[in-house]
């Protein structure tokens, strides 16, 4: 339960006369409707107020719960006057729905002061001491306070609200808590009108149901709800505090399960896999075989790994190597056909995956990046910040030949290296902080080649590559679920 679905089963019960008990001294509400409707009729008859269209007797249907003996179900209309309506003649303290601290139900205290001549045309509604005001647009749907304050000059508001003046038996804080109630709220929603601006208006809004205690339980259910609320803020911060830790949970899981697959602990070691470093071997004359075959170019030598480097200890037959000595790229060209272009925004960065929907271009409408030629198998890593997580192993079949921005890097695993293993080194808490260290650039932060390709990457066998891929593969789902459970 959120703090708001607490402080609405509060309000719930209070105008359901569960929050406190009844008391026989107290009278019944019977009583009270009698002196309201005499108060009504000495207004009337003093001209402070405009006799109003009765309104129509309430069916049993209509009421929406029981209520105790002691209490009435009343219009709103019948409990409430207004103060009429005038045209500014001086400056006053113009009351506009944006003056409404909607969180603490409280009118604003700066003052709002217009004259006469600059009033706006919707300045025009009376409002004294003691009257609840009422937005009646959606947008600004519990915009409403009770008038408590003295005002220098005369306070005047937006015909946006309905101004609702208790009767002497209706106490205006009791009204304010009923008006902001799941019942009445639920009720207004199902009575506004209109597309663009739907508002209630005030026939409407005055049939509304109030549910009337006797005036001394009106003030008990007041002070209860008052007493309760400072618990209900406590909670609510404490809610917020467990719902951050909930989401946080699943994103520190994911990033612990990673981390502990780079260290080497997440699957057990064997000696008959081999060690990394004959495997390191393995892949230098791998990567030499394609330079003399001219599938790729030799690249400028990377420089020894020293100790001062290494971030964390790994297993004995694992090698610390740099990313550049471990993979390739397949260079650039520009397009002379059509074809499928992969931009930052083709990456679905929650999966980890290439949408499968084609961005076809035709070569003269090729855009200046669009230059980096990619193969099944690649990794591509976007090096911009706004997208430093848009990572993918490109694993389809393609109807056009692939070519990816150039803000990407393309990293094609030399053999030796499993691609996936790879796509989760770079997912890594260990790999993120490493290029965030390197980045450059203010406006658009990026990581050039040079810096990417020199960062470190743990080589395990490639056995074990492929067993630590499967247990990861494993336990993320897990990771997930509880993330939608958070949400």
């Amino acid at each position: 339960m959120t703090g708001q679905n607490l402080k609405n089963s509060i309000l719930q019960l209070a105008i359901q006369g569960k929050l406190v008990e009844q008391r026989e001294e107290e009278g019944t509400a019977k009583e009270l409707l009698k002196k309201i409707e005499a108060e009504k009729k000495q207004l009337i008859k003093e001209g402070r107020i405009k006799k109003q269209k009765a309104l129509p007797e309430i069916n049993d249907d209509e009421s929406p719960f029981d209520i105790p003996e002691s209490w009435e179900w009343v219009r709103l209309g019948d409990l409430t006057h207004n103060w009429g309506q005038k045209k500014p003649d001086t400056t006053f303290d113009y009351i506009d729905v944006g003056s409404i601290d909607n969180v603490n139900g409280r009118l604003s205290d700066d003052e709002n002061l217009i004259d006469a001549k600059n009033a706006p045309s919707r300045a025009r509604k009376v409002v004294k001491k003691g009257s609840v005001i009422y937005s009646t647009v959606r947008p600004y749907l519990l915009n409403i306070c009770v008038i408590d304050k003295e005002f220098k000059y005369e306070p005047i508001a937006s015909t946006a609200f309905a101004i609702l003046h208790p009767y002497c038996g209706l106490d205006q804080n009791y009204l304010y808590h009923v008006l902001m109630s799941p019942m009445f709220i639920s009720y207004v929603n199902s009575m506004m009108l209109g597309v663009a601006y739907p508002a209630i208006n005030d026939t409407n809004l005055l049939s509304g149901l109030v549910p009337l205690p006797p005036l001394e339980e009106q003030k008990r259910i007041i002070a209860k709800i008052e007493e309760l609320m400072p618990y209900v803020d406590k909670y609510d911060v404490a809610y917020f505090e467990v719902e951050e830790l909930n989401k946080k949970f699943p994103e520190d899981m994911q990033k612990s399960i990673l981390q502990y697959a780079i260290q080497g602990n997440l699957v057990e070691q064997r000696e008959e896999d081999g060690t990394a470093e004959d495997l390191y071997k393995q892949i230098q004359e791998e990567k030499k075989k394609l330079i003399k075959e001219g599938k790729i170019k030799k690249t400028k030598s990377l420089p020894e790994i020293t100790e001062d480097e290494v971030p964390f200890d790994i297993p004995e037959n694992w090698k610390w190597v740099r990313l550049g000595d471990v993979i390739h790229n397949w260079g650039q060209k520009k397009p002379n056909k059509t074809f499928d272009y992969i931009d930052v925004g083709s990456i679905d960065n929650i999966n980890g995956m290439l949408s499968e929907e084609e961005n076809l271009i035709d070569p003269k409408d090729a855009p200046s990046r669009a230059r980096k030629i990619v193969k099944e198998g690649s990794v591509i890593y976007s090096t911009v910040r706004p997208y430093l997580l848009n990572i993918c192993i490109i694993n389809k079949e393609f109807e056009h030949e692939p070519i990816a921005s150039t803000a990407f890097a393309i990293l094609h695993p030399i053999k030796g290296i499993y691609n996936k293993y790879l796509y989760f080194i770079l997912k890594s808490p260990m790999f993120i902080s490493y290029v965030s260290s390197v980045m450059i650039g203010v406006a658009y932060p990026a990581i050039n080649d040079t810096n990417l390709l020199a960062g470190l990457i743990p080589l395990p066998p490639l056995a074990e590559q492929k067993r630590i891929v499967e247990k990861i593969e494993e336990l993320l789902p897990y990771t997930k679920q509880l993330i939608k459970k958070v949400d």
